[in-house]
């Protein structure tokens, strides 16, 4: 299903709450990441919005980043906004640290790949 939403600005939003998280975390050890509760609502805030643009770019997203998992992409996102009460700070400990540089990474080149393709503006 093609998506209604621009993928450069999806890719964009995604990059921006990677680098807003990371900031937020930048010093943080895993015990004070379950301790801090204000630091650990707005991981979970960026990393729900980074799963929401992942979702936007519908199915650009495996055309764009092929090497991503994206139902768990989708899937954490639906955890965040739906099953929050149920989701243990292990799993977004390790998703943040663990997983996110991937995607970071493919995100970049697939941004890199899309402002090549258009052009200069």
């Amino acid at each position: 299903m093609p998506s209604r939403h621009d993928p450069a600005e999806s890719l964009a939003d995604i990059l921006d709450n990677i680098t807003r998280l990371s900031a937020y975390l930048s010093g943080v050890e895993r015990e004070d990441f379950e301790r801090n509760d204000m630091v650990r609502d707005a991981v979970e805030r960026c990393l729900e919005r980074v799963c929401e643009a992942a979702h936007r770019l519908g199915d650009l997203g495996p055309m764009l980043m092929p090497d991503q998992p994206w139902a768990d992409i989708r899937g954490m996102g639906n955890k965040l906004r739906h099953a929050y009460d149920n989701i243990s700070v292990d799993l977004i400990w390790v998703t943040v640290r663990e997983r996110l540089p991937s995607l970071e990474d493919a995100a970049r080149g697939a941004l890199a790949r899309l402002k090549t393709e258009r052009g200069p503006a």
